[in-house]
């Protein structure tokens, strides 16, 4: 009896591990589909970091060139406005 029980019981051990251990077709695609969302999910992560620098980098060359514009538009117009004090000057005199 004992005997039985125990081949029954490693047996039922057996087919247990044996149908755990073989996933059916749908569960390895649902895993796949899994995978794969993740790597897409990763991938625009990744994008969308690489487009926030750009974009930051774009944003601070811009503020770069407007401030180098700002400095330029004022030396021309001191340049400008000791030209006029010269003319005038010249008018005066």
């Amino acid at each position: 009896m004992k005997k039985l029980f125990t081949l029954v019981l490693l047996g039922a051990f057996s087919l247990a591990v044996f149908a755990c251990g073989n996933t059916s077709e749908k569960e390895e695609a649902k895993e796949q589909m899994e995978e794969s969302t993740e790597e897409v999910k990763d991938a625009v992560e990744d994008a969308a970091d690489e487009m926030g620098d750009a974009a930051e980098e774009m944003k601070e060359d811009v503020e770069e060139k407007v401030e180098e514009g700002k400095e330029k538009a004022e030396d021309a117009g001191e340049e400008m406005k000791e030209a006029a004090e010269e003319v005038k000057e010249e008018v005066e005199n």
